[in-house]
């Protein structure tokens, strides 16, 4: 199983991004897919989770409505489209998939007793320039 997040870049505050994250060796229809994102000097953190058989989305509080999680599973893609992007959104960030969705859910919202995911995929970099 191998999970490839792409898309990455470097934007200018206020730009916008389309993430991917693709998988190989895997069905979505059977797993929750998070995106998680870890900037230099602070801890991972969530920032959605999306569930593949019947496509209910999450997402962390400081998103506020700037990112849109969505999935084809034909593709076994996930998108994450990021506007209205900040300095504070600079970061690398990873996919993640899992069997039990509810422990995406978990991660996301008490990292504090994080579960774990199944499969990581290697991230891809964001950078926001003001």
């Amino acid at each position: 199983v191998q999970l490839q997040a792409s898309g990455g870049g470097l934007v200018q505050a206020g730009g916008s991004l389309r993430l991917s994250c693709t998988a190989s060796g895997l069905t979505f229809d059977y797993y929750t897919v998070g995106w998680f994102r870890q900037a230099p000097g602070k801890e991972r953190e969530g920032v959605s989770c999306i569930r593949g058989n019947n496509g209910s989305k999450y997402y962390a509080v400081f998103v506020k409505g700037r990112f849109t999680v969505s999935g084809d599973n034909a593709k076994s893609t996930v998108y994450l489209q990021m506007n209205n992007l900040i300095r504070e959104d600079t970061a690398v960030y990873y996919c993640a998939a899992y069997r039990d969705g509810d422990h995406c859910l978990r991660d996301l919202y008490i990292p504090e007793m994080a579960y774990g995911a199944d499969y990581w995929g290697k991230g891809t970099q964001v950078t926001v320039s003001s």
